[in-house]
């Protein structure tokens, strides 16, 4: 079975083809066909006019008919497509939904911050892992940070906030709002059991992957640090340079390094697992399971 997902974020929108088939116990195994990301940036537009320009529309249309095309091409069966906190704050995101749903007929749904953080663990990466240490989940995107904190193998709890490298990037997060995060942090990540992060989201990849840790190694919290002093003391021009980054990575990746660190600080956790997973992963899991129980109800 051929699945896709679509996912419309603040700084990129991102299709993933997966082909999904089962091992002899009935288990589903998800194989990557395809990934694809355009940079969009569409939360430049919202967060600063509250809604998305003619200019970012026109690319939002050109991106979608190539995914259509894309999904045609590859037989894909089920699409699931979601927009999150840019597309949620911008004031014409029904009129730009209608008009793609018209023209490609892929429909976009926008989700809550809360919803983003539920899709994000659908990976069910905590549950693998071993019931000696606490998990937090971090997700850095454009517009928003999804928290999603397990312990003793349960989620007790999750939250989405507005703080996004898009919005720190606009100067547009104030001191209560990173007040507010820091005491939900501390109120409701407590735990007997060592805590340990999961980091999700590209910046944190590209981090991951600059490190030339090994596959499964944790990422400590002062390197994180150390990659945010270095980042932090040359030009966006000379990031590009020196670390290959693309534009769209090289400026969003400070903001987000000080959200991790920040998030990690007040979570008092010294190391972070960067498995390679995002929402869109989490989207293509959703939609199986949607499928699956609709199966079981027929």
């Amino acid at each position: 079975m051929k699945l896709a997902a679509i996912d419309i974020g603040s700084n990129a929108a991102r299709l993933l083809i997966s082909e999904v088939t089962l091992d002899v116990f009935g288990k589903p195994t998800f194989n990557k066909l395809n990934l694809v990301r355009v940079p969009l940036r569409l939360g430049f537009d919202v967060f600063e006019q509250g809604e998305i320009s003619k200019q970012k529309r026109n690319m939002i249309m050109e991106t979608m008919k190539a995914y259509a095309h894309l999904l045609r091409a590859y037989n894909v069966e089920h699409v699931k497509a979601c927009a999150t906190s840019a597309m949620r704050d911008a004031a014409n995101s029904t009129d730009i939904i209608r008009k793609v749903k018209l023209e490609t007929g892929i429909e976009i749904k926008v989700i809550s911050g809360d919803e983003e953080a539920s899709i994000i663990y659908e990976n069910h990466i905590a549950e693998n892992l071993d019931k000696e240490h606490s998990y937090l989940y971090i997700d850095v995107g454009g517009g928003s940070t999804e928290l999603t904190f397990f312990n003793e193998g349960k989620l007790m709890y999750k939250e989405s906030f507005n703080i996004g490298t898009i919005r720190l990037l606009k100067e547009m997060v104030n001191e209560n709002v990173w007040d507010e995060m820091k005491d939900h942090i501390r109120s409701n990540t407590k735990s007997k059991l060592p805590m340990i992060a999961i980091g999700s989201g590209g910046n944190i990849n590209k981090v991951f992957s600059l490190s030339k840790k090994k596959e499964g190694k944790p990422l400590t919290i002062e390197l994180l640090k150390d990659y945010y002093k270095e980042f932090s003391s040359v030009s966006l021009q000379e990031r590009i340079n020196i670390y290959k980054l693309r534009e769209d990575r090289a400026d969003v990746i400070v903001p987000a390094l000080q959200i991790y660190i920040n998030v990690m600080r007040w979570a008092g956790i010294e190391e972070i697992y960067v498995p390679k997973i995002g929402l869109v992963d989490g989207l293509v899991q959703h939609l199986y399971e949607e499928l699956n129980t609709a199966l079981s109800f027929r």
